[in-house]
């Protein structure tokens, strides 16, 4: 059992980086490849602009959810190090709780959002649907979400084992 909840974390992690290497990737060529057109050719792809600006919105959301993973998220650490290690435990809880407070709030809105904007029938560009490339908001800020809520109990059972 243990060994098949470790695989599954494995695909997912891998997912989740394999993802974030083809959209860097994309976007990097796409950019590119504007620069190119632009400066060479005096054109340009029209749809170019808005997919870079949804394309960098979901890097930046799924590099935030790889950040969770690894618990390397930015974090304001004033003091943290000249306290206990009683003390930086129960600040470390404290500050997942609340981040998983946040990020949960964060979700809520952002469902709602990307509700009304297919309720609204928005587009992107073209024919494109604006909810498709604003989906990533609740879905990154939920797995946050889940990941700062199961820091917890992983916490709780760190100190239990020293």
């Amino acid at each position: 059992m243990l060994l098949t909840v470790k695989r599954i974390k494995q695909l997912i992690l891998l997912f989740e980086d394999g993802l974030m290497a083809i959209l860097l990737s994309a976007t990097i060529l796409l950019a590119a490849s504007q620069i190119v057109l632009r400066n060479l050719f005096d054109s340009g792809l029209v749809w170019a602009d808005p997919t870079l600006r949804i394309m960098v919105l979901w890097l930046a959301l799924l590099g935030a959810i790889a950040a969770t993973r690894e618990d390397r998220h930015i974090r304001i650490d004033l003091f943290s190090h000249r306290l206990s290690k009683r003390s930086r435990f129960a600040v470390s809880f404290i500050n997942n709780l609340f981040s998983a407070f946040i990020c949960g709030i964060i979700t809520w809105h952002a469902i709602r959002f990307v509700y009304m904007e297919w309720l609204d029938g928005v587009k992107l560009f073209a024919s494109l649907p604006a909810w498709l490339g604003e989906i990533i908001i609740p879905i990154g800020f939920g797995i946050m979400t889940l990941r700062f809520l199961f820091n917890i109990p992983l916490q709780l059972l760190q100190k239990e084992g020293e």
